[in-house]
């Protein structure tokens, strides 16, 4: 019940070099949990942008009254990578080793805000349900953490994918769930849900 309403989120967005280079943005009014209605969308260039500084914007909404005030910094990624099962960061003994050192008891108040990094290996799915015509799927792994989200490939017309990435996120809460979710790719249309679950990190 505002016209002015003050959301104060940050989100953090894997921005690589292969990856379009538009931030899309949209904004919903929600009357009630089956009504919702866009109320405007916006787009950032972000080439456009200076690096390694905050940038304030406010952005009218395209054909529709009213705009948004965002803060938008554009700095190499840290923390964060997707790799093949070979070259995963914990395989390393060096590197194995790097961390660990950088973990350790003595360097726990070194950096307060790094409390560490978590590795997934996200290998194969089996069984899943057929969402197209032919029997088959389009599967596709996102994987979220707190406001970060990574994705697999899609492996066309399967129902045992086999992705076989590594997947690192720095740790920003310990009390943050791990969400593995697999969707089926529908061209243009939105992506179909086919599974599902949730990881505490205090469980690993």
């Amino acid at each position: 019940k505002s016209a002015n309403p003050q959301w104060r989120e940050q989100f953090d967005f894997h921005y690589f070099s292969d990856r379009k280079d538009i931030l899309d943005i949209e904004v919903w009014r929600k009357d009630n949990k089956k009504h919702e209605e866009l109320l405007g969308t916006c787009h950032v260039d972000i080439t456009a942008l200076p690096a390694k500084q905050t940038n304030c914007l406010e952005l009218p909404l395209e054909k529709h009254p009213g705009s948004l005030l965002m803060l938008i910094a554009v700095a190499p990624c840290t923390g964060v990578s997707i790799s093949d099962l070979c070259v995963c960061p914990l395989g390393d003994p060096n590197e194995r080793q790097q961390i660990s050192q950088r973990y350790c008891i003595k360097n726990s108040f070194r950096d307060i805000k790094d409390i560490g990094f978590l590795q997934v290996k996200v290998l194969k799915a089996v069984d899943l349900m057929a969402a197209d015509f032919s029997g088959k799927s389009d599967p596709f792994c996102v994987l979220e953490l707190g406001n970060d989200m990574l994705q697999t490939h899609t492996v066309y017309k399967n129902l045992n994918p086999e992705w076989n990435k590594v997947f690192t996120f720095p740790i920003k809460d310990i009390h943050d769930v791990l969400e593995v979710t697999v969707f089926d790719e529908d061209g243009d249309k939105p992506p179909d849900f086919l599974g599902k679950v949730a990881i505490p990190l205090l469980s690993v």
